[in-house]
């Protein structure tokens, strides 16, 4: 794929958030809808495109925690607001410039993490758990190996401990479990097929109102050369 290979060539061992939306939506994993943009004409016409509510984050593959510096603004409501989140994000990239990511904000409150590590002896093994900041604090995920069936991917869904998140909770629609075994499925079969993504990392995966699951974060690791 060129845009790992060009990464590598580079030197780098890791994606921006752009290019790693772009590997995931090649392989039909549903994420957000997103622009890349560096300048205010550019932010303009992805404003118009995107529409309100919106995200906007910096990227750069430099950048891999872009909430401790400051550098992800939610819930924009208007051109005026997008201007001035612009500026204050270009201010703070490295060096004082870069590009910014617009995305389209997606409501939900149940946050779930899919994922790929490539095992050094089990080769790529796909990852299933509850997301946002519940990643790090309950380590509620488990692992298949690829590539998966999706008899595979309805029994990691079962496997966590809060696996009752997925189902119509408290007035919540039922999470749509074919599209999250699919996207189960996809992120096996990108270990398969890009030896050199050591590890891939959609968290948080928000479920919308209606169950849908969307990819509204990625990171992808490398190792290898080209």
């Amino acid at each position: 794929m060129d845009i790992i290979k060009k990464a590598i060539d580079e030197g780098r061992s890791v994606l921006s958030e752009f290019e790693a939306k772009q590997v995931l939506s090649s392989y039909g994993i549903p994420i957000t809808k997103y622009f890349l943009v560096e300048n205010v004409s550019e932010l303009d016409k992805a404003v118009g495109e995107v529409g309100f509510p919106l995200v906007m984050k910096g990227c750069s593959p430099e950048i891999a925690h872009k909430t401790e510096q400051g550098l992800i603004r939610l819930d924009i409501r208007s051109s005026e607001e997008a201007r001035k989140a612009f500026a204050e994000i270009q201010k703070d990239m490295p060096g004082g410039k870069g590009a910014i990511l617009v995305e389209e904000m997606i409501k939900g409150s149940r946050e779930l993490v899919i994922g790929m590590t490539r095992d050094p002896q089990f080769g790529p093994c796909v990852m299933f758990g509850l997301g946002g900041i519940f990643t790090e604090i309950l380590r509620d995920v488990v692992f298949r190996k690829a590539p998966l069936e999706k008899i595979d991917a309805s029994e990691m869904m079962e496997d966590i401990k809060g696996h009752k998140i997925l189902g119509s909770v408290r007035g919540m629609a039922e999470a749509d479990r074919e599209i999250l075994a699919d996207m189960l499925i996809r992120i096996g079969q990108i270990g398969l097929d890009q030896p050199n993504v050591k590890e891939i990392d959609a968290n948080p995966v928000i479920l919308d109102k209606q169950g849908r699951p969307v990819a509204v974060d990625a990171l992808i690791v490398l190792n290898g050369k080209s």
